[in-house]
């Protein structure tokens, strides 16, 4: 075995690899850009060495950088982790030629299966459905837009080196095609150095369904089932879960037999992913295969019981699978949510800046079931603008899938991070939506049930009166502090009312407190009573309620009157009022936002790198105003209405922060 490998890659999966590898008694070397100087990796790491400037082609992707690395700290393997070196058929040609082994596929594999284009063409031939499309390279938007035309939109315009939802489009026009070529075409070159374009058949209504397979050098293939990855937003996963709620054992079969006889067309070593797109009535067709780890192997590895990277490692010290297809089975359900730096209530821009605050649910056991959080961040640290938004993945294990998605409902109301923006919210919300629960998705969910994008969740009657109850319940118990002066119980302490107003999203709820030693009682004016139990101490920033009996856990911080309570994907300010003060509150003005209609404001952090318009244009809506790039993704801002370009206040190459402004209209 390897005494000692070398991590060609930062954030939560080199940690995740050093995990396994510390298991296994193996040690590991880091690398690290100037940004991750102080990063969780390297510190985990037995061994670390800088390679370069924060930009990926400049440091993670520099072939000769990461081959120095290896010379200078003596590894004998390398792992590649996903994205920058992973599926670089040069990379593994260069580790071959110095005598150091891939944790990965044999190179022909990775320049078989990795270029989209090719990879088509072999599953053709091996007899795998494959998705009606061009396969030739495309030179230009005009030969896009006719190419798409003859396919009949809508199409998908595709980076063939891609992967990670980098270098793709879909369009349903013209002059979407022709937008949408030149962005992925950027996009591809910006990402993996290899602008080559082609374009395929969008499939409407798909699920989006992957087999995992592993493959050792002695001709041993075997497929460790599927994840369903449908919940997509601009074509990157966010929520995956294995097994899928949709296929039968039959069609699992058919779709498992079909991954690794193409894996072994290819003389496929290692582990890898082959994806399809499954319609309604349960046909598959190949998508793509990944020659590397996917970002959502948790999932696989909760319901098999395998460790997916220490089997890996395994295959590539030339050792054949300790495991057959009769060995693998399915235990439980298991989700993955992503947790992306970027703000869901501006399209899912990226977000950057300091975690002031992150502390994820603890790991272990939770309500009958397992949480499990894959991450590469600290409290403290910086999220930057030059790689990934993506900082955790947060798991959950359960016997069943309804199980599963209750502990991870508890998990992410329990998972604080503060400093930047961030989807909980938003994965809050799909963890409570009835077609998710359902299992009734498809990659249009997010498409379909947001289409005016994420404005946060307005919480049910008896969720909003569970909240109500629990915040009447620790008001009393800050009210009590707050009577304490200088921590004595004299005559200064005052005594504490049990009529109260609790005033939350729009609604008003009168209540009466009844205390004892055990917990609150509340009764509602309707004459309903719930029962609040729980630990909170006033200033901590979590409370683990119980409502009746069931777990309710919430983020808490105080505002004037009450608290901002966050819980469920809900950001709610929480007035606890006295009836007089209540009253009172109900004749106060309300406080209106600047107007900012005829403002285009930055929504994220980023780079200009096109203005399409000029000052005295008429702009449409709809019309494209500018491109921003950030976090290597290009972000089209629209017109959302006609009007008349007055000021443009930025230009090409000027980096801008959130909310500054871009142009003023009339």
């Amino acid at each position: 075995m390897f005494d000692k490998i070398l991590i060609a890659n930062r954030g939560e999966i080199a940690c995740r690899v050093i995990k396994t590898a510390r298991k296994m008694g193996i040690k590991t070397v880091a690398v690290y850009s100037d940004a991750d100087k102080h990063a969780l990796h390297v510190e985990m790491a037995d061994e670390a060495v800088h390679i370069g400037p924060p930009p990926a082609n400049q440091s993670y992707i520099v072939i000769d950088k990461i081959m120095q690395a290896i010379r200078d700290s003596g590894a004998q393997a390398v792992h590649p982790g996903y994205g920058f070196l992973s599926e670089n058929p040069k990379f593994a040609e260069a580790l071959e030629a110095a005598g150091v082994a891939f944790i990965g596929p044999p190179k022909g594999a990775i320049e078989a299966m990795g270029d989209k284009i090719t990879s088509k063409k072999i599953a053709q031939e091996a007899g795998v459905s494959t998705v009606p499309g061009y396969m030739g390279l495309i030179e230009d938007a005009d030969e896009a837009v006719k190419i798409s035309g003859e396919i009949g939109y809508p199409v998908m315009i595709k980076a063939s080196a891609g992967g990670g939802g980098k270098g793709m489009r879909i369009a349903w026009n013209d002059e979407e095609a022709r937008e949408g070529f030149q962005s992925s075409k950027n996009e591809a070159a910006s990402s993996f150095g290899d602008d080559r374009i082609f374009i395929e058949k969008f499939v409407t209504q798909p699920r989006h369904i992957e087999i995992q397979v592993l493959c050792d050098a002695h001709g041993n293939g075997i497929y460790l089932n599927e994840r369903e990855c449908s919940i997509q937003r601009r074509n990157q996963k966010v929520v995956e879960e294995a097994p899928s709620p949709f296929l039968d054992p039959e069609t699992r079969k058919a779709m498992g037999d079909q991954a690794v006889a193409l894996a072994k067309a290819v003389g496929y070593t290692s582990a890898g992913t082959v994806e399809f797109i499954v319609d309604g009535e349960k046909n598959f067709y190949f998508l793509e295969m990944n020659t590397r780890l996917q970002v959502e192997h948790p999932v696989t590895e909760l319901i098999t019981g395998v460790d997916l990277v220490e089997q890996m490692i395994r295959v590539a010290n030339g050792e054949p699978l300790s495991i057959s297809q009769d060995d693998v089975q399915i235990n439980g359900w298991a989700i993955e949510n992503r947790l992306y730096a970027e703000d869901p209530y501006r399209g899912f821009l990226p977000s950057i800046g300091r975690l002031t605050r992150y502390r994820p649910p603890a790991e272990g056991e939770l309500l009958g079931g397992i949480v499990r959080n894959d991450t590469g961040v600290y409290e403290g640290g910086e999220i930057s603008m030059y790689y990934d938004p993506m900082i955790a993945k947060l798991c959950t294990w359960a016997p069943t899938r309804e199980q599963a998605i209750e502990v991870m409902r508890n998990a992410l109301d329990g998972f604080e991070v503060e400093g930047i923006g961030h989807n909980l919210p938003f994965l809050a919300a799909v963890m409570d939506h009835e077609r998710f629960i359902s299992g009734n998705i498809t990659t249009a969910f997010i498409a379909e049930e947001y289409p005016d994008g994420f404005e946060g969740v307005t919480l049910g009657t008896e969720a909003l009166r569970d909240v109500a109850a629990a915040c009447a319940a620790m008001n009393r118990v800050a009210e009590i502090r707050r009577t304490r002066i200088s921590g004595t119980l004299d005559n200064h302490e005052r005594k504490v009312g049990d009529d109260w107003n609790v005033a939350l999203q729009g609604t008003s709820f009168d209540v009466v407190l009844a205390a004892d030693k055990a917990g609150t009682t509340v009764k509602f004016e309707d004459g309903a009573e719930v029962r609040v139990t729980g630990d909170w101490t006033p200033g901590h920033a979590l409370a683990h309620m119980q409502v009746n009996g069931k777990p309710l856990v919430l983020k808490v911080g105080k505002i004037s009157g009450g608290f901002r309570i966050r819980a469920r994907g809900a950001d709610l300010k929480v007035n606890v009022r006295t009836p007089r003060q209540a009253e009172l509150a109900r004749l106060m003005p309300e406080k209106l936002p600047p107007d900012t209609s005829k403002l285009l404001l930055c929504p994220m952090p980023g780079l200009i790198v096109k203005v399409n318009v000029s000052e005295g244009d008429e702009v449409q809506e709809g019309q494209a105003l500018c491109t921003v790039e950030a976090m290597k993704m290009e972000n089209i801002l629209r017109a959302e209405r006609r009007g008349k370009v007055s000021k443009i206040n930025a230009g090409p190459g000027d980096s801008l922060a959130v909310d500054d402004v871009i142009m003023e209209f009339e």
